[in-house]
């Protein structure tokens, strides 16, 4: 069975920065859920930043395939660099998916970690630019794709047709 590393945030659990959740109502995840693919995950948590915590975005003008080749830096809203924390959780999803034969990710819209189409901008305003976050980058690094959690219908369809 082809296993599907999820945003934590995405199932319920409390871990955004604000000590909230975005628990989606999807069908398709809840399918999912049931038949014992998921394998949540936060990788901003699991790096080590607590929860709640400064929002962060990756600097003006870089994205999460920057960060991870030294680039550019995932920067909070209080001025701290949590660059290392954000690579930390990456490797950390990443040797995660792998052990755990996952085939592909959901991960959360817009999130400097998970984002995969679009990021915030880094200026703290709102804005985004299309790019991958940081761990989503590393994911297709390695070949793994990324949806957001607008795109399940999408993601469905991948699986089907392998």
């Amino acid at each position: 069975m082809d296993r599907i590393l999820v945003s934590a945030c995405l199932m319920g659990r409390r871990v955004r920065y604000d000590g909230g959740a975005k628990t989606s109502a999807s069908a398709i995840l809840a399918g999912w859920r049931e038949e014992g693919r998921l394998v949540p995950f936060c990788p901003e948590v699991e790096g080590g930043l607590p929860i709640p915590r400064p929002a962060a975005e990756i600097e003006p003008g870089g994205s999460g395939a920057d960060v991870l080749a030294g680039r550019a830096r995932v920067l909070a809203a209080d001025g701290s660099d949590v660059t290392a924390a954000f690579l930390s959780g990456a490797r950390q999803a990443l040797d995660l998916a792998l052990s755990s034969g996952v085939r592909l990710a959901v991960l959360k819209e817009g999130s400097p970690s998970c984002g995969s189409l679009a990021v915030y901008d880094g200026t703290f305003t709102g804005g985004r630019v299309p790019g991958p976050g940081v761990t989503t980058a590393l994911l297709e690094q390695h070949g793994i794709p990324v949806f957001g959690e607008d795109r399940l219908t999408e993601a469905d369809a991948y699986l089907r047709a392998r």
